[in-house]
Parts: C-alpha cells; structure tokens; sequence
C-alpha cells in the first residue's frame, strides 16, 4: 500500500478476530454429523495489526471504508476507528445468510449473519446511493455459481450491491486483502476500477484467474472496465 496514490474507497475482508481462528483451527471434530470439517484458515487474525491496518489505510482514503468482521468484531473495528485523525465511523450493517451452517456440534445456536464495519474518509457529508436504505443485505453464503477456492469467500452478488450502494461507476477501489478475487471480480462486473492487495500467491494466482474471466463477461455485456495486475493489463 505504501506505493499508491489514494483511491476512492477501501473495501475488504480481512481476517478476523484471532479467537475465531483459533477456535477454527483447533484440530478437534466440530461437526456431530459425520460431514466434512470446516477448512483450516491459513492465516493469522488481525487483532495484532489492526490500528497499524487503519493508520496506513486511511490516509490513502477519499471516500468508505469498509471492512468485513464478525458481529463481536464490530465494537473492536470501532474502537480502534474512533480516536484515527481522517475518519469517522458510521455504524455497522449485516450480511445475512440464510443458508449458513448450523451450529454441528448442537451445544448452542448457530451464526446467523456476518457484519461489515462502515467510516467515512472524505470530506463533508458521508454520501452514498441507498437514500435511507437499511444496511441490511440477504445473500446464499453458497451459491451455485461460487468459486469455493478460499475458506473466508463472500458471495460475488454481495460484493456487488455493496458496491452500488457505496460506489459509483468509474470509482477506484483498493481491496488490501483481496484472497481470491471476489471483490475484484464484482468490481469489474460493476463498471468500477478496483486493486487488489494479496500476500498468498496461491490466492493470487487464483484472484487473477477469476478477475481474467470477469472481464471477458465484462466486455460482453458492454461494460467498460481495464483491470490491472501488477501494473500491467489483464
């Protein structure tokens, strides 16, 4: 990040709290079903570095920033946006999922919905395109047409109304922790301008691929868009 100019927003999924990831990565059966265990996440949680994220991230801001968690992680994102110089948080908006997995091990209720932190790094007024709109959005976790190549995906069609909602076309969007793609991918779909930002070159390589396919959708149905990886276009 250190070698961008600014962009227009930062929208991302970074990892979250470490408690989660250790609870997932414990190594002992969660499901009392005999199904397959949930995929170990191969990356650490961002407790360590989450003021240092939003210290470096929001002066490169004009606009959202907006950062995916868990419905803990909401009071921790806002404590850490709160005292930064450069921003102001808004309040945090749900993603529900209607088909998440229940709670395997039947010890308690399962997760029902993911939230996303939302501030405002630009100048007056925080503007967007809802009107009053609730920051409420429905999406499958596991639709038909989902990739599945990382353990953390968001729905493509998710990323996509956050970015009509937050966005307007032609803006430049910065995804610091892009995994696979998704993000880009809806950006692209979407007539904006996206970089994505990733350290695993497996997921990269992966997000690439995704983002090649994306723009040949793109160019089919009209949609103007010159994605760029490692300065040179896809």
């Amino acid at each position: 990040m250190a070698d961008l100019d600014s962009v227009d927003h930062v929208i991302c999924d970074p990892a979250y709290e470490q408690s989660l990831h250790t609870a997932k990565n414990s190594g002992r059966a969660i499901r009392a079903d005999g199904g397959v265990e949930l995929r170990r996440l191969d990356f650490d949680g961002i407790d360590s570095y989450r003021a240092d994220f939003v210290a470096q991230v929001v002066p490169l801001c004009r606009g959202w920033f907006i950062a995916f968690c868990t419905v803990e992680g909401t009071t921790r994102w806002a404590d850490v946006i709160n005292p930064a110089k450069g921003v102001r948080y808004k309040r945090a908006c749900g993603w529900i999922k209607p088909d998440c997995a229940p709670q395997f091990n039947g010890q308690g209720p399962g997760s029902w919905c993911e939230c996303f932190v939302t501030a405002w790094c630009g100048t007056g007024y925080a503007r967007w395109n809802a009107g009053g709109k609730r920051g409420v959005y429905t999406h499958q976790t596991n639709p038909r047409d989902r990739h599945g190549g990382h353990p953390t995906e968001k729905p493509w069609r998710l990323m996509r109304d956050i970015l009509f909602d937050f966005t307007n076309p032609g803006d430049l969007v910065l995804d610091p922790f892009m995994g696979s793609g998704t993000t880009l991918v809806s950006a692209v779909l979407s007539g904006r301008r996206a970089i994505g930002i990733e350290l695993n070159p497996d997921y990269f390589n992966m997000a690439v691929a995704r983002v090649r396919v994306a723009v040949a959708q793109a160019h089919a149905l009209g949609i103007q868009c010159t994605p760029q990886v490692q300065g040179e276009l896809i």
